[in-house]
């Protein structure tokens, strides 16, 4: 187990370090935003390059963010059982949850975006728009971060097993159920 362990907490340095750059983007997209806006409205003037680098600042927003929330378990669950049962039964459901949705569904947006960014790439696809970016770099995010999430969803599944089996795992607290205030 303890070599898994290792998998799991080298794939959750990997999602840290991602979800550091997605919260870095958040600031960036705010100043882009900020600055297109006043540029154009005291100079009347603007540019589809600054509109698309936000676009591309959100995208990375969500895609290489999503499996940082996704180790700090904070995505979004339906808490209707989940709240009502004890600590075992949550960690099998999470266990079917990873292994029947998450993670197959996560394989195939890998496979289905990987395609979409090799065109993209392999034309140097460019925005249609004056003065836009090129496009597959954003495309990129898309298979990144769906394998973050893939590689993130692994690392859960291997944590909740070990926890299961009474093996201690680093960072347990964010296996902890907290339920929603209202």
């Amino acid at each position: 187990m303890q070599p898994l362990l290792a998998f799991s907490a080298a794939v959750d340095w990997v999602s840290t370090r991602f979800g550091r750059v997605a919260d870095w983007m958040v600031l960036l997209a705010c100043v882009v935003s900020a600055g297109n806006a006043i540029i154009r409205y005291l100079f009347s003037n603007s540019s589809n390059a600054w509109l698309e680098l936000q676009w591309y600042f959100f995208a990375g927003m969500v895609l290489l963010g999503a499996s940082y929330t996704l180790l700090r378990n904070e995505h979004v669950r339906v808490d209707l059982l989940y709240g009502w049962v004890g600590h075992r039964t949550r960690l099998y459901i999470d266990i079917f949850g990873f292994i029947f949705f998450v993670l197959p569904a996560m394989c195939l947006m890998l496979y289905m975006t990987w395609p979409f960014f090799m065109d993209s790439w392999m034309r140097n696809e460019g925005s249609p728009n004056a003065g836009g970016l090129l496009r597959w770099p954003v495309k990129f995010i898309l298979p990144l971060g769906f394998a973050l999430v893939v590689l993130q969803g692994f690392s859960e599944l291997i944590k909740r097993i070990a926890v299961l089996r009474g093996v201690p795992v680093r960072g347990n607290a964010f296996l902890e159920y907290h339920k929603p205030e209202q």
